[in-house]
């Protein structure tokens, strides 16, 4: 057995484990976990008490723990919804972010603040889908139809914005019209495991053995996902595209496939969230901090000035083309998407550190954007979910009157 210490993982899973359980003791439980997590791994960390160092297994999980939150991302999207007018709502206010993003880019590297504006476009315009779900979850709007209109804005920033990365800044170089088409063989390729996936769900011959081995030791349902994880991030490795891409687009794939689960596997999704958000998701936000350059941050004035200015681009760019929901879910409520759509983490976390190792930001301008995804984590939910309160509390009156 090779010489790996596990002392630094034991550290990394006790913050795991504290994180939450610390949240749920608090009164106030408005602070995402996340947040929390990615604190500790900074007071734990080099910028901190130095305890953990980023090592083997911790750098390994972590890695998986990020395709396995892209993943539940994708097992989120409802591509049914995403249709008619919604489409077309979600769709143009998309349009106007990244519009708005290549904007703001292009300022911020007039103004000498960044080096790729692209790049910084792309990491603007997404949002955070596994955050965003959770909160409306939590306030109870979900599955109402402003909870479904926000969650396929957040589909359509998260796909779109994904991509747009695959596309333009994978690791691998190679031009922008090759990865185009290896996106699309891509694509492809994934159209083809659906069916093959959908073959066996039906097949009289497969389906008893699905369901007899599902909630046994063999629990072949989460086998076969994890499977299709790793293929799909494989493949797309394989391809030069991003890992992000294959694992996210793994989700979405099964979510399609997966069309009786209430009627024959109902535990099948609370089993996946188990594996990912109760062991490998946690350890990926915890080693966040653990890699975040604290004294980069606070190396220069202008590096901590840059974190304001993030912050603002990022809800200009997401929040104001929630304008094209007001005839949908009126004045008051499209303010709220706004605020929930410009949230965004696991991907500025992914994205700048893609773009830091190809050379395309800066140490300093990838932790201020990754400082600007923890102060969206923090400020825009709990703006949002006040706000909501605020209107509940506002129109009882006027219901009982009624």
């Amino acid at each position: 057995m090779p010489n790996v210490s596990f002392y630094g993982l034991f550290i990394v899973t006790i913050v795991a484990f504290a994180a939450p359980l610390l949240l749920g003791l608090s009164p106030a439980r408005r602070l995402p976990t996340v947040v929390l997590e990615i604190v500790a791994g900074i007071a734990i960390g080099p910028s901190g008490l130095g305890w953990v160092k980023v090592d083997l297994p911790i750098s390994i999980l972590s890695l998986v723990g990020l395709a396995f939150l892209l993943f539940l991302s994708g097992l989120e999207v409802e591509l049914d919804r995403l249709k008619g007018r919604i489409l077309l709502v979600v769709g143009t206010s998309f349009l106007l972010s990244l519009g708005l993003a290549l904007l703001a880019g292009y300022v911020l590297y007039s103004g000498g603040l960044v080096k790729s504006p692209l790049l910084v476009a792309i990491i603007l315009c997404a949002t955070s889908l596994g955050v965003v779900i959770p909160v409306l979850k939590d306030a109870g709007e979900s599955e109402a139809d402003f909870g479904q209109l926000v969650i396929a804005g957040a589909t359509i920033a998260d796909f779109g914005a994904i991509i747009l990365l695959s596309l333009f800044f994978s690791r691998e170089a190679t031009s922008p019209g090759t990865k185009l088409f290896l996106l699309g063989s891509f694509v492809l390729v994934a159209i083809a495991f659906a069916f093959v996936l959908l073959g066996l769900e039906w097949s009289m011959r497969f389906s008893p053995v699905l369901l007899r081995l599902q909630d046994t030791t063999a629990q072949i349902r989460v086998r076969g996902a994890f499977m299709l994880l790793a293929a799909f991030v494989a493949l797309a490795q394989g391809l030069g595209l991003e890992v992000i891409l294959g694992a996210f687009l793994a989700g979405v794939i099964l979510r399609l496939v997966d069309r009786d689960r209430m009627m024959t596997h109902p535990q099948f999704r609370q089993k996946l969230e188990a594996v990912g958000f109760g062991v490998f998701i946690p350890i990926f936000f915890v080693t966040t901090g653990l890699q975040f350059d604290l004294a980069a941050l606070f190396a220069s004035t202008s590096t901590i000035a840059l974190v304001p200015i993030f912050l603002v681009a990022l809800l200009l760019v997401r929040g104001v083309p929630a304008i094209f929901y007001r005839p949908l879910v009126g004045s008051r409520r499209f303010v709220v998407a706004g605020l929930l759509q410009s949230i965004s983490l696991p991907f500025i976390v992914a994205a700048s550190q893609i773009g830091m190792e190809l050379g395309l930001l800066t140490r300093a301008t990838g932790v201020a954007l990754i400082t600007t995804g923890l102060l969206s984590v923090i400020l825009f939910p709990i703006t949002a979910l006040t706000l909501l309160r605020r209107r509940e509390v506002k129109s009882a009156p006027v219901q009982e009157q009624a």
